[in-house]
C-alpha cells in the first residue's frame, strides 16, 4: 500500500515565516510537522510514501532524502506551480500506480491508526467506490462542517456536518479524467461520485488538529509537550 503528503502548499496562514521555511517542516516538539505523520505511517506499515513538492521544495528533498533514515522509502511529485489538491494527486498517478492509495495532508496532526484504512483502501475496486474519507468533529475554526455521513456514504448535505480531515483512501480512477499538470480541487472533483454514492467515509474521534495557523501550530505543540 502506498500513500501520498500533499506538502507542495505556500502556507499562507503561516506566513511571513513560511516564505523562509515550507510548512511541513515547522518545526513542532522537536521534530519538523510532516515527520510526525512519516513515523506514524511507517509505524502503520505503510513505507512506500510520495510526497509532493513546490514552494522550497528542495528543503522538504534535503530534510526527508528517500526516506532511509525514517524506515521509509520516498518518492518526490515536482509541481513547478502547486496545483491543489486533485491537481497534485493527479500529477503523482505515475509514482502511485495503478492501485488504491492513502492520501493524507502535510499540516495535520494526528493519532488516527493509518493501519485501519488499508483494508478500506483495498475494498474501493471490490465494492465500485472511488473514495473512502475519514470525518472529524468540527473543529472551532470550521463549525460548519463539510459533510455528512449517511449509512457509511458520505453526503453533500441532509444532517449534522463533520469536517474532512484531510485523511483518505482513492481509487486512482477517480483522477483518469484530469489533465496532469492542471490545478483541480478535490471538494470539486468529488462532488459527483458522492451524489451517486461512490464516496464511502466515517467519523475519527481521536486527536486531530489542522495545524494550518501559528495559534493551532501552538496547540500542536502544548498536546505533543504534554503527552
Amino acid at each position: 500500500m502506498k500513500a501520498m503528503i500533499l506538502a507542495a502548499g505556500r502556507g499562507e496562514r503561516m506566513r511571513p515565516v513560511t516564505d523562509r521555511i515550507p510548512k511541513p517542516l515547522l518545526p513542532v516538539a522537536g521534530k519538523p510537522l510532516i515527520v510526525w505523520l512519516l513515523e506514524r505511517l511507517v509505524r502503520a506499515g505503510i513505507t512506500e510514501l510520495v510526497v509532493n513538492v513546490s514552494h522550497l521544495g528542495a528543503m522538504i528533498e534535503e530534510a526527508l532524502s528517500d526516506g532511509a533514515a525514517l524506515g521509509a522509502c520516498i518518492a518526490y511529485s515536482r509541481e513547478a506551480e502547486a496545483l491543489e489538491t486533485a491537481g497534485g494527486i493527479a500529477a503523482a498517478l505515475p509514482l502511485l500506480g495503478d492501485a488504491p492509495f492513502l492520501v493524507v495532508n502535510g499540516d495535520i496532526h494526528t493519532d488516527f491508526d493509518f493501519a485501519r484504512l488499508i483494508p478500506r483502501a483495498t475494498a474501493l475496486s471490490a465494492q465500485g467506490t472511488l473514495a473512502h474519507l475519514v470525518l472529524v468533529d468540527n473543529p472551532p475554526h470550521h463549525p460548519r462542517g463539510d459533510f455528512t455521513l449517511d449509512k457509511g456514504f458520505i453526503s453533500a448535505g441532509g444532517g449534522p456536518c463533520l469536517t474532512f480531515s484531510g485523511i483518505g483512501a482513492y481509487h486512482p480512477g477517480l483522477f483518469a479524467g484530469l489533465r496532469p499538470g492542471q490545478k483541480y480541487q478535490l471538494a470539486t472533483l468529488l462532488r459527483d461520485p458522492i451524489a451517486a454514492r461512490r464516496v464511502s467515509g466515517e467519523r475519527y474521534g481521536g486527536k486531530w488538529i489542522d495545524a494550518g495557523t501559528p495559534e493551532r501550530l501552538a496547540a500542536v505543540e502544548l498536546l505533543l509537550r504534554s503527552g
